[in-house]
């Protein structure tokens, strides 16, 4: 407990009194310290929540004086003043002035009398100080023996349970993508909406840092627990006091072991989904329904999947997708990689595109085996059904997955394996996945040289063409085109509505819908921008550079120098997804 002033009141052996009537509310001020000055001006050398003792040997008796000597005091921090009084010393009594003043600024004015020195006071406020923290480490002590007994049991809940019935502090612990994997409470609430961007902000960082915050009054803390990796995420939601604070450390430990012997646990299911992986893969003309079958087993229902090829030599080390060090219990090597020369592999005619989801180059020496089996293992965990396998080849190990079309494998990607080539495959039946994953490892040279993971998608060879062209050039094609456009009045309406036009390929009413204005108004804009650049709508060149220059404008280009970079909405464009440019270049 704190040492309130009420408490060194009520010490017989000290003898203390007040000189007025002291309202409860300054009663129960915290003494942190006791300190002795008779500086005219003591405030300066002050922290706060100091019991100020002095004899007043120059203490001012003008009452304006006085004022100034308790408003300095206060402004330090003081949390009472306290006066010397007896034979020898300048007072015998607390002067009027001092009381009135000390009265006006709020500021608790005790007496000492003669018999008590001042280090008896001052040892008295130490003693309970010290008092408070023999209780603050019993209590922290307690509570990490409750904490240990608890991780005997079966799972997370448990040790999340007891830390809240012993601190207040509510718990939950995530995975690393901020699925709820356990809670303190037995029914799991929301998450406050500012928790999902610590929790974003610390498993970018994986082990290396931790995050806070306040929402709505409330205290909000993120943890990252592991021991070489980033296993998960504790969310504490509440202000542990000091004897928490203490404990936190314990926690994250005892936490970070049951996810690590979670994930020993796992492996033996990650074997199999590797060994049903490699089964699918091996049957070059699988049926339809054996296919879907097979990733139903696993849990993976999706109608249309894709194929992902990752290249683990670029994996940065001591971060979230790479370890420096471990023996590597992920998925296990399939008998071989689906990206060989079989009959049925494909020749990856869909065109690709590149999207940057980080800076860095992807060149360069790789990790050990072990950690490209533990970036497959963080995969697995990430992509639902966990079809995941590592396969061995030259220059080093590749990971291949099955996911479904609806995943967001960029967002999965920049968690678990950032600066790393990687290709994505177009969506496909499940019995063609095959070829996915064939365009997939196709894509990983334009990955390297993009810095960036690269995706197939059909009729997207100007999105090819854009990313990896250099920017400076394209932007500069594009002014050269649309300048005249900038110069006239209402430009931006003017290129919008063609940016438009051209991406519903040229329909007037989906244009004027798109927009919200009549169909007239866009014809008469678009008669506006042709006579303004000398283009025209109908000739198949102007029109594709219309459309190209649109395209390089709505984000669809980098803004400088080499490399891919997307727009916004990831797609460029002024509200969509462009249609492919009309035929005739």
């Amino acid at each position: 407990m704190p040492l309130h002033l009420s408490d060194l009141l009520a010490r017989p052996d000290l003898r203390l009194s007040v000189t007025y009537d002291v309202p409860p509310q300054q009663l129960a001020r915290t003494i942190e310290a006791a300190t002795v000055s008779d500086l005219p001006a003591p405030g300066k050398w002050l922290q706060g929540g100091e019991l100020l003792m002095t004899i007043g040997l120059l203490l001012p008796m003008e009452p304006a004086a006085c004022r100034a000597y308790v408003r300095d005091a206060a402004e330090g921090g003081a949390a009472c003043l306290a006066l010397g009084l007896g034979q020898g010393l300048p007072y015998q009594e607390a002067p009027e002035p001092l009381v009135r003043a000390a009265e006006e600024a709020g500021l608790p004015l005790l007496t000492v009398p003669d018999e008590v020195p001042f280090i008896a006071v001052t040892k008295a406020v130490f003693d309970a100080r010290a008092d408070e923290q023999r209780a603050l480490l019993q209590r922290a002590f307690a509570t990490q023996r409750r904490l240990t007994a608890a991780a005997t049991g079966d799972g997370l809940r448990p040790m999340l349970a007891e830390w809240a019935a012993a601190t207040g502090v509510g718990a939950a612990v995530l995975d690393p993508l901020g699925r709820l994997l356990a809670t303190s409470e037995r029914a799991a609430r929301p998450l406050p909406a500012q928790a999902h961007d610590l929790l974003d902000r610390v498993a970018a960082r994986g082990l290396r840092g931790s995050a806070s915050s306040t929402a709505a009054g409330q205290q909000l803390e993120v943890q990252p627990l592991g021991a070489r990796r980033l296993r998960g995420l504790l969310l504490l939601t509440g202000r542990p006091d000091d004897a928490a604070r203490s404990v936190v450390p314990g926690l994250v430990s005892l936490l970070s072991l049951e996810l690590e012997r979670r994930h020993l646990r796992d492996e033996p299911e990650r074997r199999r989904r590797s060994a049903l992986l490699s089964e699918l893969l091996a049957d070059e003309d699988p049926s339809a329904d054996r296919a879907r079958d097979m990733l139903r087993s696993a849990g993976l229902t999706a109608g249309r999947v894709r194929g992902v090829v990752v290249a683990a030599e670029g994996a940065p080390t001591g971060r979230t997708a790479a370890a420096t060090a471990g023996t590597g219990s992920g998925a296990t090597t399939g008998a071989g990689p689906a990206t060989g020369t079989g009959p049925t592999a494909g020749t990856g005619s869909a065109d690709s595109t590149a999207h940057t989801d980080g800076p860095g180059p992807m060149d360069g020496p790789g990790p050990a085996d072990g950690a490209a089996q533990e970036m497959a293992a963080d995969l697995a965990l990430a992509v639902p059904g966990g079809l995941v396998r590592v396969v061995d080849g030259a220059p080093g190990a590749v990971i291949e997955a099955v996911v479904g079309e609806e995943l967001d494998i960029r967002e999965v990607l920049a968690r678990f394996a950032p600066r790393c080539p990687a290709g994505i495959g177009p969506a496909t039946a499940p019995e063609a996945v095959r070829v996915s994953l064939r365009q997939a490892a196709g894509l990983l040279a334009v990955s390297r040289a993009g810095n960036a993971p690269a995706e197939a998608r059909q009729s997207q060879a100007s999105r090819l063409l854009l990313d990896l062209g250099d920017g400076t050039t394209l932007h500069g094609y594009a002014d050269s085109v649309l300048g005249p456009l900038d110069l006239a009045d209402h430009g931006e309406e003017l290129i919008a509505t063609l940016a438009a036009w051209l991406e519903t390929g040229g329909a007037w009413d989906a244009t004027s819908r798109r927009l919200g204005v009549h169909r007239h108004t866009v014809r008469n804009r678009l008669d506006k921008a042709m006579d303004l650049t000398g283009r025209r709508l109908d000739d198949p060149d102007d029109r594709f550079d219309l459309w190209l220059a649109t395209r390089i404008r709505g984000g669809g280009a980098p803004s400088g120098g080499s490399g891919g970079s997307k727009g916004s909405n990831g797609s460029g464009g002024a509200g969509g997804r462009p249609a492919p440019p009309p035929p005739g270049r």
